[in-house]
């Protein structure tokens, strides 16, 4: 008679042992999360409802607001198409520079986002690279949505690229190779075939990108000019409001960035665990 198994620990620690890193974890999550969160909508409360909503409705607030979600609107579209393109040669293909193709990938990772902000404006300014031919030309960039534009979709490129090229690595190019078999052309392969496969990571990528340009701060100021009512985003507009001691319009603006965080937190937990129902029905 077979005898029952008896599930194997991963870990030794004691009772008291995991009750202390469950604590400390807790209580490290609520110094430097909850509290932070529960001080942005208690100071932006602190006047009542109505100074609150008067804050956010100031043209200049309304305009950032815009500008944020227009910047967010253009970035995380080609950030998305440039994920699929990146991941599916990584993964697919054999080819000249590959490895180099993967570090450009982690490079806004690696480099600050104020230095990011700087290449562009070296650039792109006035007295950059581009500088002269672009006011012959009367393009403007820097100090400009443009610039902003530019600036944001380098600093959020590697999201999408980052959560896919491991999934497909891992999937391989079997079912692809399959459906090429029988007949399916390139987009027929992509649609069907590859593309359900990746959809909930994809959707992961996409939903992390947006936060992250929704958030942007460091490159975007640099590249912004800080123009009110013109290029000024959600987070500058925070910054400006604080340093003109406008305490009530500076968190009023920024519990809708900490709401914005919310609702991303939430909706990247919804597709954690759909991503893992798939996962796990695959295998």
């Amino acid at each position: 008679m077979s005898q029952p198994i008896t599930p194997v620990r991963a870990t030794n620690e004691g009772p008291l042992t995991r009750a202390l890193l469950i604590g400390l974890a807790l209580l490290f999550l609520g110094f430097f999360l909850l509290l932070p969160l529960l001080a942005v909508f208690s100071e932006a409360l602190k006047m009542g409802v109505g100074p609150f909503l008067d804050a956010i409705h100031t043209p200049d607030a309304l305009a950032a607001i815009r500008l944020t979600l227009f910047i967010a609107a253009i970035s995380v579209p080609l950030n998305m198409v440039f994920g699929l393109a990146a991941s599916w040669a990584i993964t697919k293909f054999q080819f000249p520079g590959k490895a180099l193709l993967i570090t450009l990938i982690d490079l806004p990772f690696s480099v600050s986002p104020v230095v990011s902000g700087l290449i562009f404006v070296l650039l792109f300014g006035a007295n950059g690279v581009f500088g002269a031919w672009l006011a012959a030309h009367d393009l403007k960039i820097i100090f400009a949505v443009p610039g902003i534009v530019l600036a944001t979709v380098f600093i959020t490129f590697p999201f999408v690229a980052r959560e896919l090229i491991p999934l497909m690595m891992e999937q391989g190019k079997d079912d692809e190779e399959a459906a090429i078999s029988l007949g399916a052309s390139g987009w027929q392969t992509f649609w069907h075939v590859t593309l359900p496969n990746i959809r909930w990571a994809l959707l992961y990528g996409v939903l992390l990108c947006n936060a992250r340009a929704m958030g942007e701060f460091g490159a975007v100021s640099v590249v912004s000019g800080h123009i009110r009512g013109e290029t000024n985003t959600m987070p500058l507009h925070v910054e400006i409001l604080y340093n003109e001691y406008d305490f009530v319009g500076a968190f009023a603006v920024a519990s809708l960035l900490a709401l914005l965080a919310l609702v991303t937190l939430v909706v990247k937990s919804v597709l954690e665990w759909r991503f893992d129902l798939h996962a796990g029905a695959r295998h």
